[in-house]
């Protein structure tokens, strides 16, 4: 019987990361983590809580920061001048949509907003078709951002090539 070595990596793809307006330095730092460890875009959309030398984003970013594959847009306009909406699945505790519903395709961009205020409603209005929910208990208000990301990244990463991961 030969041995097959198990897959441990990932396979290149395109998928990015939004994050609208966060507020939080270290989650933002674990995000940039999650990013550089999985090879995905993490885009930042400003106004932000924090600036980028904020020692506390680098502290939990780690040594990781260097490797990452960031853009820092001044607002919501300029990155969706960048980004396709259409190619945009947005994560919300407002949707009824389960994010295992969607079907992700590399070059999405999965978009998060602040830990205070999530995405507007403006903006989850326009395009309610790509909104989807990460499932939780009933009597909770939502996740940590740098979870909800970890979650929903790890299963368009998934969807997008399931015998690999």
């Amino acid at each position: 019987m030969q041995y097959v070595e198990p897959f441990v990596h990932l396979n290149p793809h395109q998928f990015s990361v939004a994050l609208m307006q966060p507020q939080i330095a270290p989650n933002t730092g674990n995000i940039a983590r999650l990013c550089v460890a999985t090879t995905t875009r993490l885009h930042l959309v400003r106004p932000m809580g924090f600036v980028l030398s904020d020692r506390n984003l680098k502290r939990s970013a780690m040594d990781y920061w260097d490797r990452l594959q960031l853009t820092v847009h001044d607002d919501q306009t300029s990155f969706f001048s960048t980004i396709d909406p259409a190619r945009c699945w947005f994560f919300t505790t407002k949707s009824k949509r389960s994010y295992w519903e969607a079907e992700y395709a590399d070059g999405d961009c999965l978009v998060f907003g602040s830990e205070t205020h999530g995405l507007n409603d403006a903006l989850l209005k326009s395009h309610s078709g790509q909104c989807v929910r990460i499932l939780q208990s009933p009597h909770e208000r939502c996740l940590n951002l740098s979870t909800a990301v970890g979650i929903g990244l790890y299963e368009a990463l998934r969807q997008s090539n399931p015998n690999r991961i």
